[in-house]
């Protein structure tokens, strides 16, 4: 099939509304650019299609979406579901790290095992770093790696102004996750975990922040639950004592960026050696999403060029524009 008539496949049933093949035509463009060896393009068109609010077809899938409890006062709803796409090849973690994570996927493959024995699989995680070092990402690989949906909580919604709200929101968040098996993220989790010894925090917080102690030491689900926070210092003391895993995410070194190199520019065809890159001069003090945001800019002033193969000088030219916009009126 040509790429006109994938495209014209594709309009056709989102003009018709037709979810299912939409999907399926979607799934064909991306296999269609994969192919020709577009794998950025093609990677990038995957977690547009599959990153995003679930849009489900089967009715499995349906009657999940549609049993995601909301706020009662504001109708919004406490959960997104998301459909994971990227699994452990896609991420790129230090070597405690993915030792952490590979015994988790173990435990939980092994849960049956493991009750029969009277124990339980590890099913809280707490996921530390600053913004764009990989949380929510390593939060996807899990839920891939264990075939469940990616349930983000979205703290906007669970938090209300009403008083006593935010606890009864978070009993349905958690009644929800107790009885469906995804992979719980409770992203910006210091919004909910605070010290409560703050002063300048009032007594509606501290009663939250009680709420969550309980409930997580009363869990007994069938989600895996990961909470995520910018700011592990504000975190109350008691909160570090109800996970069993703790994975701090850090900067990436420079070793592990030219991994994140070989892992965002597989099929992409280049005009230099990834092992002799003086990364440590192209991305100073760089996330792991600044580097992924520098690749990708990088990648279409290729494809814009006409040329064939990616340089040196395309990924420069990325670099200078993150650092006008970190920095704008610099170039």
């Amino acid at each position: 099939m040509t790429s006109g008539k994938l495209l014209r496949q594709l309009i056709v049933s989102g003009a018709d509304g037709d979810l299912a093949a939409f999907r399926a035509a979607a799934d064909d463009v991306i296999a269609d650019e994969r192919q020709k060896q577009h794998h950025l393009l093609a990677n990038d068109l995957e977690s547009i299609l599959y990153g995003r609010t679930l849009a489900p077809t089967s009715p499995g899938l349906r009657r999940l979406a549609q049993a995601v409890p909301e706020d009662r006062e504001r109708g919004l709803a406490l959960l997104s579901l998301r459909e994971p796409v990227r699994g452990m090849e896609d991420v790129v973690l230090s070597s405690s790290n993915r030792t952490i994570v590979r015994a988790v996927l173990h435990e939980q493959n092994r849960e049956e095992l493991l009750q029969a024995h009277g124990l339980r699989p590890v099913d809280r995680l707490l996921l530390c770093g600053p913004p764009g070092c990989g949380k929510t990402l390593t939060a996807e690989v899990i839920a891939n790696e264990l075939g469940r949906p990616l349930a983000i909580v979205r703290v906007d919604s669970v938090v209300s102004s009403f008083l006593g709200e935010t606890a009864a929101n978070l009993r349905r968040v958690f009644d929800f996750i107790e009885t469906t098996p995804t992979v719980a993220v409770f992203d910006e989790f210091d919004a909910l975990g605070k010290e409560r010894d703050d002063s300048s925090e009032h007594g509606e917080l501290r009663r939250v922040v009680n709420a969550v102690l309980q409930m997580l030491d009363a869990y007994d689900g069938r989600s895996l639950i990961v909470a995520a926070t910018n700011h592990q210092s504000m975190l109350d003391s008691a909160v570090w004592r109800r996970f069993e895993e703790i994975l701090y995410l850090r900067l990436p070194t420079a070793t592990q960026i030219r991994e994140l190199l070989r892992v965002k520019l597989r099929g992409v065809r280049r005009a230099f050696d990834i092992d002799t890159v003086a990364v440590e001069s192209l991305f100073p003090n760089s996330t792991h999403a600044d580097v992924e945001r520098v690749l990708r800019r990088a990648v279409k002033e290729m494809v814009l060029s006409g040329e064939g193969r990616l340089g040196l000088n395309h990924i420069r030219g990325a670099v200078r524009r993150e650092k006008a916009r970190r920095q704008p009126g610099r170039i």
